[in-house]
């Protein structure tokens, strides 16, 4: 921002990001979004009252999407029977304590706003001790090592994501197939947004015909580009306002559900 270089990022999800200046940019919705997408489909999709939440408290990424998820679900009337954190998700691997509170509030449903690695963990000693309700979370939960650590334990999971493989737009059905040719597995949302983003450089370029900062930043403002997770118009904070999609797990596999517009 200082230097009045443009910067955009491909999966930055939390508000402040772009807040620092007039420079920055994203490619990615926000946590405020994600975590208000999955109240909605709690509530109205899967018709269900009553949720648990939990999340590593030492995380804004995770903090952040409990947080969304509880406001939105609790502005529709639903109510959130437990509230559970941990601290640290790189070392902590035991969550029996904060699972048994959960299983005795009885909850409807089970909100993990975790990395995929911690999920399969926290599903697995759920199931294990028959905390069986449906369970979802963000795009953390993105990767084929969520089937591969958790097993059945994962099977039935929902989670808010940025792109689906199986988006029948020809423009996608291409992405996936070359990238798929290159590298031997179908791209994931990481691989679609940071497509997207060289992608909306490189067309900033093109309609600045200009290599000055503040040229190619005006450009990106008012983009009309269209890319391989959605259409981008961005906000007055160069968010973008562009779609997500729902995702399950089944069979092993991740599968699209819908598309809800912001």
């Amino acid at each position: 921002q200082a230097a009045g270089v443009p910067m955009i990022s491909p999966t930055s999800t939390n508000a402040g990001v772009t807040l620092i200046g007039d420079y920055i940019f994203r490619a990615c919705f926000i946590d405020s979004f994600q975590g208000t997408v999955m109240a909605n489909y709690v509530w109205n999709t899967l018709k269900l009252k009553t949720a648990a939440v939990l999340y590593d408290n030492g995380n804004d990424y995770n903090k952040g999407l409990a947080e969304f998820f509880k406001a939105g679900f609790e502005k529709l009337g639903g109510k959130i029977v437990s509230y559970e954190a941990f601290t640290d998700e790189a070392t902590t691997v035991d969550y029996k304590a904060q699972l048994t509170n959960i299983k005795a509030a009885n909850p409807e449903f089970l909100y993990l706003p975790n990395y995929y690695g911690s999920v399969a963990l926290q599903l697995k000693q759920a199931r294990d001790m028959g905390l069986n309700v449906p369970a979802g979370g963000g795009d953390g939960w993105d990767s084929a090592d969520l089937v591969k650590i958790g097993g059945a334990a994962v099977e039935g999971g929902v989670f808010s994501n940025h792109f689906s493989k199986d988006d029948p737009s020809p423009k996608t059905q291409t992405f996936v197939k070359a990238y798929t040719a290159k590298y031997g597995a179908a791209p994931d949302s990481f691989a679609a947004l940071a497509y997207d983003a060289t992608g909306l450089f490189l067309d900033a370029f093109k309609t600045a015909g200009s290599i000055k900062g503040s040229d190619i930043r005006d450009a990106m403002k008012n983009t009309s580009f269209v890319g391989i997770s959605g259409a981008y118009k961005f906000d007055a904070n160069r968010d973008p306002i562009k779609a997500a999609v729902i995702l399950q797990i089944k069979n092993g596999q991740q599968t699209f559900l819908l598309t809800v517009n912001p």
